[in-house]
């Protein structure tokens, strides 16, 4: 069985640690001391002012498209 999920880096003393979400663990069955493989992949981080602009810039072109269209056939 795999699962596939998005967890954050913690830190534990001097160590980083990922975490297990606990309805996983559970349903695989799994206990302490068991052999697991983890495969890791950094997700890249989203600029949420620029994700809110692109989507203001796409509302307003949408908003004025005939203007738009007219502006650029002069």
């Amino acid at each position: 069985m795999t699962v596939a999920t998005i967890q954050k880096a913690i830190k534990i003393g001097r160590s980083a640690g990922i975490t297990i979400p606990a309805k996983e663990w559970k349903r695989m069955g799994l206990e302490y001391g068991d052999e697991i493989k983890v495969t890791f992949e950094p997700i890249q981080k989203i600029d949420q002012e620029k994700v809110e602009f692109v989507a203001l810039t796409q509302k307003l072109i949408k908003r004025h498209q005939k203007a738009l269209n007219s502006l650029s056939q002069r």
